[in-house]
């Protein structure tokens, strides 16, 4: 072999040995710069999160009914509504969490995440932050349909998150979340948690109560008062301890006058709103025309937290367990 097949060989040689090199370390697992490493496959399409199993991209149904494909596991993620911030946290995605809107007020983390806006989102402060998904709401997505557009033009993945009114709602927006997350392994571990208390709550009223209340809900105080009908969480939840809404009649939530309140004559009166009024039960009892009142003449009047029963997330179970010690104290605070 003459010096000149001997160089052509060698520069074979290396262009082989540099190909194979390139093959191996497409081969490699990548890292998200996080410390969590997606394999991809033979086509580098695919990323299989290691903690979950779940593989991207996935495509996912929103509450809008919209086709969203979510091509990598989001590693930057705002939430425009308080309910989605809760779930999206109790999913172990907090540190993910750059925006929120400014309802959100749990965990106490989201006091320090930059605020976002309520129903008026604040476009520029998204486009700053640029995250890889926006959880908004079916409001966001009805009023503000240019605003959505901004923010898929941007590259951001935009997932509406409906208005949940029951208990089956709520699981399915946590798995919903969580499939476009990469966290279904956690959301079956909250959704099992939250239904197997629900159980614990109504097999114990559905054993022990049997003098089943007649409960008035206030949302909002005089002298414009709202109540809870059907179709909502707090009429769910009375169902579930035993316990009678005086105002099943309406459905959402209706306004009704004081005469028309007192003539419900409930034996038990659940207010909402402790959180902006100092003393919502000395208001309550103190009313005119309302001292015969079952309820107003036993005082039993009560506040609970008022997330804990309106928000569609992982706390309502609480929502629910309280109501029933203020309800059924005999029986739930035994």
């Amino acid at each position: 072999m003459n010096a000149e097949m001997l160089k052509r060989w060698g520069l074979i040689s290396v262009i082989l040995l540099f190909t194979m090199a390139i093959i191996v370390g497409c081969g490699k697992p990548e890292s998200d710069g996080n410390g969590e490493e997606e394999v991809n496959d033979s086509n580098g399409n695919e990323q299989v999160d290691e903690d979950s199993g779940q593989t991207f991209p996935i495509t996912i149904t929103d509450d809008a009914e919209r086709e969203v494909t979510i091509e990598n596991k989001p590693k930057s993620i705002i939430s425009l509504q308080a309910s989605t911030t809760e779930i999206v946290f109790d999913l172990g995605l907090g540190d993910k969490v750059i925006g929120v809107s400014d309802y959100s007020n749990y965990p106490e983390e989201t006091q320090e995440i930059d605020k976002l806006g309520g129903q008026e989102i604040s476009v520029e402060k998204v486009l700053s932050l640029l995250p890889q998904i926006a959880f908004v709401t079916d409001y966001h997505y009805e009023n503000a349909k240019e605003t959505i557009k901004q923010f898929e033009e941007a590259g951001i993945t935009v997932v509406v998150v409906g208005s949940a009114t029951s208990f089956d709602d709520v699981y399915s927006d946590i798995t919903m979340i969580a499939k476009a997350t990469g966290t279904t392994t956690e959301a079956e571990e909250t959704i099992s948690h939250m239904k197997m208390r629900l159980a614990e709550i109504k097999e114990k009223a559905d054993k022990e109560v049997t003098d089943k209340k007649e409960v008035w809900v206030e949302v909002s105080p005089a002298p414009d008062i709202y109540t809870t009908g059907t179709n909502t969480f707090m009429n769910e939840m009375l169902e579930s301890i035993q316990a009678i809404n005086v105002a099943a009649e309406y459905e959402g939530w209706v306004s009704l006058s004081e005469e028309e309140i007192v003539k419900l004559n409930p034996e038990a009166i659940v207010t909402t709103y402790g959180y902006y009024v100092d003393n919502p039960r000395q208001d309550v009892l103190s009313r005119e025309g309302w001292a015969e009142v079952p309820a107003v003449k036993n005082e039993h009047v009560v506040d609970v937290n008022n997330d804990t029963v309106t928000r569609p997330g992982p706390r309502l179970i609480e929502g629910v367990e309280t109501l029933a010690e203020l309800v059924y104290p005999e029986v739930f605070k035994k």
